[in-house]
């Protein structure tokens, strides 16, 4: 036996006649007029096979199937109610789970600053932040946003500049120079011992320079040290174990404290600029919302 489907306005309109008792007030309940209430009464009563309500001139009352319907019925549309609520009120206010993507440095230097202000402005929203290297479909991931260069964005994404444009350094320890010498030019990395980023893909990292005419180009270095994490490669040039290409303001304490120098400096690209990225303008989270408010903010007082 086949089950006939009734359309939700259908067994609003039901229930707000039998609860009120009238059609001129179920009509002004829902908005609409009460032919279009009578309307949808009649239409669920061919479409169930049955009579739901008792009709008079003076009043309007539930048979005993329309009873029956209405007990089961009227919690069903308050949970709905309740939920459709629910969901109106998450569009407006920020509350729920923010999921983001970011590089680990990145989100170390850039985002954590800024994601500890938007908890505290916001306590009803928690945060889940996944480090990886690798460029990730926050779309399929089921991110609501990532942070990276604007290079590396997809053209369909919208992006947000997040703080100050980001410089890279080439350091080793004053030990490690000490012993094997200072290079003047990229292309002498290649008698040093340099220390590897390899990516979740398995490629490893080139080394991006800016020639004097300004070409870019790339020196695939060598090295006894591989690491995915650039907190390990920073760690390891300390150690004297060679030169690290990192960012600049995760060296930047190690190089005022003298456990770090600075090399090649003339040789590297301009700063680049992290963007915090997501897919639409339109219906957007409440929390990414606010996030993204506090952001804008945050770049316009610094």
């Amino acid at each position: 036996m086949t089950l006939p489907d009734a359309p939700l306005n259908e067994l609003q309109a039901f229930a707000a006649v039998a609860e009120a008792g009238s059609f001129r007030a179920a009509a002004t309940r829902l908005g609409v007029t009460p032919s279009a209430v009578s309307h949808s009464l009649r239409t669920l009563e061919a479409r169930l096979g049955l009579r739901l309500l008792h009709r008079t001139t003076r009043s309007v009352a539930p048979t005993e199937a329309g009873a029956r319907l209405l007990a089961t019925l009227a919690p069903a549309l308050a949970d709905i109610r309740r939920a459709v609520g629910e969901a109106r009120e998450a569009a407006d206010t920020p509350r729920g789970t923010l999921r983001l993507t970011a590089p680990r440095t990145a989100a170390h230097l850039v985002l954590m600053p800024r994601l500890a202000r938007f908890l505290a402005a916001h306590p009803g929203m928690a945060v889940e932040l996944s480090c990886d290297e690798a460029l990730v479909d926050i779309v399929a991931a089921g991110f609501d946003a990532g942070l990276r260069f604007g290079e590396s964005l997809q053209g369909d994404m919208v992006a947000l500049p997040v703080g100050a444009p980001q410089r890279f350094a080439v350091v080793a320890a004053p030990a490690y120079l000490a012993r094997h010498g200072t290079p003047r030019t990229p292309a002498e990395l290649m008698a040093h011992a340099c220390i590897r980023l390899r990516f979740p893909s398995g490629r490893l990292y080139g080394w991006e320079f800016v020639a004097p005419d300004g070409r870019g180009f790339e020196v695939q270095v060598a090295g006894a040290f591989t690491a995915n994490d650039q907190t390990a490669m920073l760690l390891a040039a300390e150690a004297g174990l060679g030169l690290a290409y990192v960012y600049e303001g995760q060296a930047a304490p190690a190089v005022a404290a003298g456990r770090l120098v600075r090399v090649l400096q003339d040789w590297l690209p301009p700063a680049e600029q992290l963007y915090l990225y997501h897919p639409s303008r339109r219906l957007q989270p409440a929390g990414l919302r606010a996030l993204l408010d506090l952001l804008r903010s945050t770049e316009d007082s610094a």
